[in-house]
């Protein structure tokens, strides 16, 4: 039984890598399209009905905090920038 539950964890693990998401992610109601957009708010900060003032002034303030010039990491300003980007890009008309 051991063994199994190794296996099923190796399993996972490498899926992980593979595919850049837990097997048990797939079985989320929730579309992909909508935890990214959960997940770029998470990681600025914001709030579901932020507009795009508010969304600019959360990356201007974590980048100045993580651009690479001041210790941060090139992937971790990408991410930012990317956050930035889909929020914008989806921000509803009003």
């Amino acid at each position: 039984m051991i063994k199994l539950l190794i296996l099923a964890g190796l399993a996972a693990l490498v899926f992980h890598r593979v595919m850049g998401a837990w097997p048990w992610d797939y079985l989320s109601t929730t579309s992909l399209h909508k935890r990214e957009l959960a997940r770029a708010r998470r990681l600025l900060g914001v709030r579901p009905n932020a507009d795009a003032g508010e969304i600019r002034a959360a990356h201007r303030k974590l980048a100045a905090k993580m651009h690479p010039d001041r210790g941060g990491s090139t992937a971790r300003i990408a991410a930012i920038n990317g956050a930035r980007d889909l929020l914008l890009a989806n921000l509803n008309p009003r």
